[in-house]
């Protein structure tokens, strides 16, 4: 059962709220002035907090500021409820970072589409939603956004780019989210005697360039397109005033585009320590898991030898010796010169 704690110093419209909320089956607390609620969100902390905003002594937006600022109540949603309309009042309640405002009189409809609708919020930013455009628009349009990545990606130019083509290059300065329409991506640093590290591989339906947009600095890699693209460029302008519609929207979205540090991470830790099987088992097991869409058809690694090796990170002779080796070892199959995995559970085992 949901908890649900009332601050209001009219007794009346504390007990008429209280009701309609026992009658909607919510578990409810209630405080009679700013001091006491603070006192019982640190205590119970509740599932949402609906607060008057005049009372005496500590008022509303106090109340906000204490709970917002200590750990273990800064996440709780914050509604407030008072009899004030004005427009300052409005923006000033939602820059504190309250949730909703709700304005006497209402209705009980009114007081429980507001929780509700709360709590859906809630469980939104609970799930493990897909870092692509689907799990972005899932988020926007939980939070009310009629403007999703979706409609901005439907409303940008789109670019055609060759395989190879540079997409961006590392030191320039971010002016476009990028969507990918179709076609594969990767994105890599060259080091100063010219060698290439891939970081990280992109394909349909991914997001591209939002670290450098995110941070408000320059690319800290360059993009190549790995065969013929078809990319959507979102303007930066309309990326910022999306993410800053909403601060809680703004930490899902990033947390939902940053999925895959840990992964990076990990890839660049096994370049530097791991053995040369290891990079290539690796690097082709990626390259699978990224790209591998029908299941029920072996996957052609279809890249030049150079690219897969600057994914394995290591030199491309090295890397054609170790493709022969799995061969023999019937680890894989070479086919026209495309790479097909014959023995995945054993290529696994090699990375462990």
């Amino acid at each position: 059962m949901k908890t649900i704690l009332i601050i209001e110093d009219n007794e009346d419209i504390r007990e008429n709220v209280a009701e309609i909320l026992l009658l909607s089956d919510y578990k409810v607390i209630t405080a009679a002035n700013g001091k006491e609620g603070i006192d019982t969100a640190v205590k119970q902390h509740p599932d949402i907090i609906i607060c008057d905003i005049m009372m005496p002594g500590i008022d509303g937006y106090g109340v906000l500021h204490v709970l917002r600022k200590d750990p273990a109540t800064q996440g709780i949603p914050f509604i407030f409820l008072t009899s004030k309309s004005e427009r300052s009042d409005f923006r000033a309640a939602m820059e504190m970072g309250a949730d909703d405002y709700i304005t006497k009189p209402f209705s009980g409809n009114e007081l429980l589409n507001a929780i509700e609708s709360r709590f859906k919020k809630i469980e939104v930013m609970k799930k493990n939603l897909s870092p692509d455009l689907e799990g972005v628009n899932e988020l926007m349009s939980a939070f009310g956004n009629k403007k999703t990545l979706e409609t901005l990606t439907e409303e940008s130019a789109s670019n055609t780019f060759k395989k190879k083509q540079l997409i961006y290059k590392e030191g320039n300065n971010p002016h476009y989210l990028y969507y990918i329409l179709s076609g594969k991506v990767k994105t890599f640093k060259t080091h100063e005697d010219g060698k290439a590290l891939v970081i990280d591989l992109y394909n349909t339906g991914d997001f591209l360039g939002y670290t450098a947009l995110l941070e408000g600095g320059s690319y800290k890699e360059s993009a190549e397109a790995m065969e013929d693209a078809e990319l959507a460029f979102i303007p930066r302008r309309d990326f910022e005033e999306l993410i800053n519609s909403n601060p809680t929207i703004a930490k899902k979205f990033i947390s939902l585009l940053a999925h895959n540090i840990a992964e990076k991470e990990k890839q660049l830790l096994g370049i530097a320590y791991n053995t040369l099987r290891k990079k290539v088992a690796e690097a082709l097991i990626s390259l699978q898991k990224k790209y591998h869409v029908n299941k029920n058809e072996p996957y052609l690694i279809d890249i030049s030898r150079d690219d897969l090796a600057t994914i394995a990170g290591t030199a491309t002779e090295s890397l054609i010796r170790t493709l022969s080796d799995f061969k023999s070892e019937h680890l894989i199959d070479i086919k026209s010169g495309k790479v097909i995995i014959t023995d995945e559970k054993k290529l696994i085992n090699l990375i462990r």
